[in-house]
């Protein structure tokens, strides 16, 4: 017997949803038996759902988890399965793998490498399993191995690497090979993240080439608890060739990608090589040997996977951020039974973005299952059953409320109310001038003077915000809706926003994306847009403007960079500043030697202030960050304090390394002028 057929299982997996995770794998399992799959790979910690939090040191979770197994086990029949829990032993918690056949538990591995950067927290709930150990656990009063395990499954050897234990040097996947495993299994739950994929599929490629074995991986797809997108990649390499690839960002609950392997194959290419023994000697109780009947598949063709369109896009980013905040906004929606959305549309660029994002989460929905399958899945919503098209779920699903103050234009007006209706949303207008008016007078009323703009700039600017959560938000209460806060990253750095104004929202879902990239992003939907969804020419109206907050009269011309700086110098220094750990001083000097700015025509007067006033406005405003709505983590730069960027409210602000800035500076400056 040479060939197999094999499958990864991506699902869409919701933390201590027992019954929606039980449904889901046992879907999944009913489909590979269908198509006669032999092994199927499974996301990491699927029972659970990967995104437990501290709810992972609770008894009954880890009680409910081995009992939601118990209960699957007797659906894997004629099919090898693995599955990702938490398992307790000897005064631990472990995130494990089980391998099920025929309607039996053969055995649990362990995750050997823990993942503990950016959003990612499991030293906090589990124990690293030691290589080359093995025990003995029980489980619902009879006893299973447990360790570092291979198994031998009438003669074909299977072996784990789980998620980050691809990603580390020494990967156990070669001591796997040296061991003569034929198919290594990759359960992970790994958050997407831009160009993230390209990694993946390198570590599967070449670890099937370098390892000479077949190697399944098996990612989880979706919102899974609020904040981090998996992107549902599965991929099946064999010696260095990859046979399929599945659907990233899907929609559908699982999805199965299946090929067929050749064991002969992969055994052939490694006895031809003088870097693999050939005699392999396993540890005592290292390798299990299982009895299982395995059926011979027929050969299938070979030709590389092919991916889809857009995956090949020369705008791949621009496709991914559509793809994976759509699906993002798709699975909190219906996870929180929400029925809709809200958003503040100002005509502006970010809250623009986010109108975008929700319309295309209706048509990416509506492509790739149908009006019937997205009434399907909302089907909590009252009246579900009667939209019939697109256009109308967007409707349902999307209201935009422009409020306007006497700052207001009407060019941001006019793009508000052109954007919205070429989306197909429901629009709204309000003017809360008055309401202004009235909180001002109270307020001037009590302290015995007239707010003016000269001695009261901050304070007049913010309650023009402050005034328009009030009536959003009832509006969205009204429509069991959820209010979008409309913040980017670059805002969130500096602290440009409005605490209970513009930050008002459930979930902040462009949170964790630059301004820079944002413009970029809605110039492209308005001349391309998505593939198989087209432009938005409406867009130009938003993209023509500089960005501006419309808080002081119109007059004084304000606009978002002649407040802050530049958004392109903006996002540089938060790059080197706060992803790179960078002091004001090395910042500045990155900046000098930056040849856009140079290009620009950036004084290095103008770069040392403005590296000043970043390393300023971030120490004062990280209580803002702290109270942002839950945001989306899209790449490897998010500021998320609760997740990914830890910093102290209170802190010296930095003045010691800035008056390190300022002196080398000063000394620079006085060297130039005496030369």
């Amino acid at each position: 017997m040479k060939r197999i057929k094999v499958a990864a299982g991506v699902l869409n997996q919701t933390p201590l949803d027992w019954d929606r995770n039980k449904r889901n794998i046992l879907a999944a399992i009913d489909a590979a038996i269908s198509q006669q799959v032999q092994i199927l790979c499974l996301p990491e910690l699927c029972i659970t759902g990967y995104g437990c939090e501290d709810a992972f040191q609770s008894l009954a979770v880890q009680s409910l988890a081995l009992e939601l197994l118990e209960e699957i086990v007797p659906h894997v029949e004629g099919s090898i399965v693995s599955l990702g829990l938490p398992l307790w032993h000897a005064g631990g918690l472990y995130n494990v793998a089980c391998l099920v056949a025929n309607q039996q538990i053969l055995g649990f591995v362990g995750k050997q490498n823990l993942a503990g950067a950016g959003l990612h927290y499991e030293p906090r709930w589990f124990k690293p399993w030691r290589e080359n150990t093995q025990a003995t656990t029980t489980v619902a009063g009879r006893e299973y191995p447990l360790g570092d395990l291979i198994f031998d499954c009438s003669g074909i050897r299977i072996g784990f690497e789980i998620c980050e234990d691809a990603w580390v040097g020494n990967r156990p996947g070669h001591k796997l090979a040296e061991r003569g495993v034929d198919v290594i299994l990759n359960p992970s739950a790994s958050h997407f993240a831009f160009g993230k994929n390209k990694v993946r599929r390198g570590f599967v490629l070449e670890g099937s080439r370098s390892l000479h074995v077949s190697y399944i991986y098996a990612n989880l797809l979706g919102n899974e608890a609020g904040r981090a997108i998996y992107d549902g990649d599965a991929m099946i390499a064999s010696d260095g060739q990859m046979l399929v690839t599945g659907p990233r960002f899907s929609c559908r609950e699982t999805h199965l990608s299946s090929a067929v392997i050749d064991v002969g194959r992969t055994r052939m290419s490694r006895e031809q090589l003088d870097s693999y023994p050939t005699e392999v000697v396993d540890d005592p109780g290292s390798c299990l040997s299982v009895a299982f009947e395995f059926v011979e598949s027929a050969p299938e063709a070979t030709e590389t996977a092919e991916l889809p369109a857009w995956e090949d896009s020369p705008a791949i980013k621009g496709e991914e951020f559509t793809r994976a905040v759509a699906l993002g906004l798709l699975d909190y929606l219906r996870k929180s039974k929400s029925h809709g959305f809200v958003v503040s549309l100002s005509g502006g660029a970010d809250s623009a973005t986010v109108a975008v994002l929700v319309a295309m989460m209706v048509r990416l929905t509506c492509r790739e299952i149908g009006v019937a399958g997205l009434a399907e899945k909302l089907a909590y919503l009252p009246g579900a059953e009667n939209l019939t098209d697109e256009q109308q779920w967007i409707r349902r699903l999307l209201a935009c409320v422009y409020q306007a103050t006497r700052n207001s234009s009407e060019t941001t007006r006019s793009a508000a109310e052109s954007v919205a209706t070429a989306l197909g949303a429901e629009f709204f207008a309000f003017d809360v001038d008055r309401l202004v008016e009235g909180y001002v007078d109270t307020v001037s009323t009590a302290i015995g003077r007239k707010l003016n703009w000269e001695d009261d700039d901050l304070a007049l600017q913010n309650i023009q915000a402050r005034v328009r959560a009030p009536s959003v938000w009832l509006l969205a209460n009204l429509r069991n809706a959820l209010l979008l806060a409309t913040s980017n990253r670059s805002e969130a750095a500096v602290g440009y926003t409005t605490m209970d104004g513009d930050t008002c929202g459930g979930i902040s879902p462009i949170a964790g994306i630059d301004k820079a990239f944002l413009r970029d992003w809605l110039r492209w939907m308005e001349t391309n847009g998505a593939d198989g969804c087209g432009p938005i020419p409406e867009l130009t109206l938003v993209n023509v403007q500089q960005p501006t907050a419309e808080l002081r009269p119109p007059a004084e011309g304000q606009t978002d960079e002649s407040d802050l700086m530049p958004y392109s110098v903006l996002d540089a220094i938060e790059r080197l500043a706060i992803r790179d750990k960078l002091s004001p001083l090395e910042v500045f000097q990155q900046l000098q030697v930056d040849l856009r700015m140079e290009s620009a025509g950036y004084s290095h007067e103008m770069l040392v202030g403005w590296t000043r006033r970043f390393f300023q406005l971030w120490s004062r405003n990280q209580w803002k960050r702290e109270r942002f709505g839950p945001s989306f983590h899209l790449d490897d730069e998010n500021l998320d304090p609760k997740t990914w960027c830890r910093f102290p409210i209170l802190s010296g602000g930095f003045e010691r390394e800035l008056r390190e800035l300022e002196s080398f500076y000063q000394a620079q400056k006085t060297a130039l002028e005496e030369t």
